[in-house]
């Protein structure tokens, strides 16, 4: 059976909180190496005092330039539904 290896992490730079939960856990967009591994650019549901990390989403530097592109093109009206 494979030895369970700890996992780690380092947040190089913070950019923001976007939101919090009524429970603490806050939406955090930041920069983080995992594992020592390629810094991504990272937004995930942090636990208070970042004690635990929920699910996210990593973008490289390219895919932060599309993602970048791409809601520049959007109109914030097209985004609200009645």
């Amino acid at each position: 059976m494979a030895e369970k290896r700890e996992i780690t992490f380092n947040v190089i730079k913070s950019f923001g909180i976007l939101s919090t939960s009524a429970s603490g856990w806050s939406k955090e967009l930041n920069l983080i190496s995992w594992n020592e591994g390629r810094p991504k650019l990272e937004i995930r549901d942090w636990a208070p005092g970042r004690t635990k990390a929920g699910k996210g989403v990593g973008l490289t530097p390219e895919e932060v330039a599309v993602l970048k592109e791409l809601l520049s093109e959007i109109d914030p009206a097209d985004l609200v539904q009645d």
